[in-house]
């Protein structure tokens, strides 16, 4: 069986389709998130915003996010029955656990770094010495070269 991830999914909505057209489209993904073993862990609805550049007729859309845990075979289900549902305008399926492990890594060494660093005695990093722009003598905007 294959391993169970964390994975997100936004998908934009026409912007005909109703309250009750969204609310049908989320309940059919979450029906295929549980009967392939899935666990539905946030659902988002963003509401109606403009597209960066038209997509077909439309301008705008409403945005949905769903996150879920769950198999490929789950994601490729979800592909394929977003691909055809034509309320659908644009789809993104993406896994996200392997980024959150970067983060959490890169997280904690920033930690440690700075628990390093406040036992040496050093201030933490960005703390240091700052330009204030009060330094009248270091303009060099009007600084000339002298011939």
């Amino acid at each position: 069986m294959s391993q169970k991830r964390l994975y997100e999914l936004v998908y934009i909505v026409s912007p005909d389709a109703t309250e009750l057209a969204i609310t049908e489209l989320h309940t059919q993904v979450e029906s295929i998130v549980t009967r392939l073993n899935g666990e539905m862990v946030k659902t988002e609805n963003w509401g109606r915003r403009r597209l960066a550049y038209r997509i077909g007729k439309h301008r705008e859309g409403t945005y949905v996010l769903e996150v879920f845990n769950g198999t490929g075979e789950l994601t490729k289900e979800l592909d394929r029955r977003l691909k055809v549902t034509d309320s659908v305008i644009r789809h993104l399926l993406v896994r996200v656990d392997e980024d959150l492990k970067v983060a959490e890594r890169t997280r904690a060494r920033r930690q440690a770094d700075a628990d390093q660093r406040a036992a040496k005695g050093l201030p933490p990093l960005g703390q240091g010495r700052r330009h204030t722009g009060d330094d009248a003598g270091d303009d060099d905007r009007n600084d000339r070269a002298e011939v």
